[in-house]
Formats: structure tokens, sequence, C-alpha cells
């Protein structure tokens, strides 16, 4: 096991390298101009020439790429263009409001998914099955930002039951505060999960029942409530493990529409800002973040393979 470990850890570096260097290649790829979009099209050239020397932007790429490693090695990812802070300290200040969003989202999600599943699993091809399915469908099928909206207009435009905007807070007490302000951002991407978790688990349940383990445990007199929180939901956790480990791109990029609908202080709408502004340092350390996690997802997601199933050993094959 601590053989394989250090070798994933060696993928993931390497991995995490890869990611930089793309994401540097194509950011600088993109259509527009950084000085131009930040100091505004009527911007003389003088003053362009002075950005770009300044932003280090008239030097060769690979020369631009050293000095962005260098800055990442040293916990430094340089300078907003737009808004004139360090981009670290910008990341600092948002990445616990994401927390809190994704965090709740992400919870409410596997709550709502995991029975919702099983039950499906249970009672597959009945009316409460089809139903639940059709729904997830739908769900899943529907852009985040036209579900987002929806909800904008039946609940905040039409019934005046929530506020359109998250809450403004600066911090995650502040955030907190203001629930009924919160309630949509964080519905908007508890559903879209749901009908994706649900989807997994309910077809991961159906393959659980059918083992013989199950026949074993219904024959020693076991409840069916007992047989499927012991037996069935145990062993249908690891493709769902799998999913939520590789998830935190989608998360992300769900974020970043819902909070740029609903105006949520966080990281997704500070990408968002950044990308129409071409601001290359706050994209660039924002697209390493997730990257990192993603990365750090899949390691937990192995972990936790040997520690929910028992039969899974990791080899120095």
């Amino acid at each position: 096991m601590t053989h394989y470990l250090v070798r994933r850890v060696g993928q993931a570096i390497v991995v995490v390298i890869g990611i930089m260097v793309l994401t540097f290649i194509m950011i600088h790829l993109e259509p527009g101009n950084a000085a131009q979009a930040t100091l505004g099209v009527k911007a003389t050239a003088s003053r362009i020439a002075i950005f770009n020397s300044t932003n280090g932007l008239n030097q060769p790429l690979a020369e631009q790429f050293v000095t962005y490693v260098d800055q990442v090695m040293r916990g430094n990812f340089g300078t907003s263009y737009s808004l004139h802070q360090p981009v670290s300290t910008l990341i600092a200040q948002r990445l616990p409001r994401d927390a809190l969003l994704l965090g709740l989202s992400t919870t409410l999600s596997l709550v709502v998914a995991l029975p919702l599943g099983i039950y499906q699993a249970v009672r597959r091809n009945g009316v409460g099955d089809n139903v639940f399915t059709v729904a997830a469908f739908i769900l899943y099928a529907m852009p985040d930002f036209f579900f987002a909206l929806l909800l904008i207009a039946v609940f905040c435009v039409q019934f005046h039951l929530l506020p359109p905007e998250a809450p403004q807070a600066t911090t995650v007490g502040g955030i907190l505060a203001d629930p009924r302000a919160l309630v949509l951002p964080v519905v908007t991407l508890t559903l879209v999960s749901v009908a994706g978790y649900s989807r997994y688990m309910r077809s991961s349940a159906i393959d659980a029942l059918a083992q013989e383990y199950i026949l074993v445990a219904r024959s020693k007199g076991l409840s069916e409530r007992l047989v499927l929180l012991r037996h069935v939901l145990r062993n249908s956790l690891l493709p769902i493990i799998t999913i939520l480990g590789l998830s935190a791109p989608g998360i992300v990029a769900g974020a970043v529409i819902a909070e740029e609908v609903f105006n949520y202080p966080g990281m997704g709408l500070l990408f968002f800002q950044a990308a129409t502004s071409h601001d290359y340092p706050i994209l660039l350390a924002s697209t390493l973040v997730v990257g990192v996690a993603t990365v750090l997802g899949s390691l937990a997601t192995d972990i936790a393979y040997s520690l929910l199933d028992p039969r899974i050993r990791y080899v120095s094959a």
C-alpha cells in the first residue's frame, strides 16, 4: 500500500505539471488581448506597451512560463490585472466561501441521492422508480444556468419567497447569517448533482442486490433494513466514491455558473470575471487549484476503496 501511494503521488505531480503547461498554453492562445481587456479598447499603444512590460507579457512565452512556475513554487500567483490585488489573497478570501457552498450542496446531494438510489433499486420498474428516473434525466440534461434562472423565475419573481441574489457577506459567518439567500444557489447545485449520483447508486444497488451474500444475509434472518444498510449500501458506495472523487471539475464548473447567476462571492464568480477580462494570473491560479483538487480527490478515492472493500489490495505491479 505504501509503495502504491508513493507511486500515485509521483503520478499526481506529473499530472499537475501537465495541467500547468496545458492551461498556460491554452489561456495565452485564446482570442483577445489582456492589455486591451484591462485598459479598454481605447487604450493607446504606449499604455498597452507599458502594461505588457509591467506584467511581463512582452517576454517570450517560455520565459513567462518559467516566471509562472517560479511564482507557484514560492506560493505567489502574481497580481490580478483588473483587481490589483495578489491572486493568492483573492483565492484565500474566496476558498472558504466556495467550501461552504460546495460542501453544503455535495453533502445534501449525497444525503438525498444515496437512499433514493437504493429505493429505486428495491422498487425498480415500479411507479416510483419510473417517476424518479424521468425527473433525474430531466435534471441531468437541463443546463445549470437555465435551471438556476428557472428557480429565480418561480421562487423570486412569481411567488416572492426567496431573494434572487446570494448572500453578499465576505465571511462564512456572514453568509450563514442570511440562509434564505443561500437556498437557491445550494438547491441549484444539489439537484443537478442528485440526478447523477442517484442513477449511479441505483445501478450499483441493483448489482449488489443480485449477489449471493445478500441471499445469505436474508437467510440468516436479518431484517430488510439491516440488509440494505449493512450490505447493499456499503457495497454500492464504490462507484459513488469514484464519481465523487473525480467530479471536482464538474462541481466547480456548476459553481461558476451558479455563482454568476446568483452573484455569489466565490471563486466561480472570480473565475468568470477573470475570463471576461483576460486576467491571466487569476485564470492560471484558479485552474491550478481545481486541478490539484481533482488529483487529491482521485487519490482519496483510491484510499477510500481499500477501506470500504477489504478485497481490494493495491500491489506494486
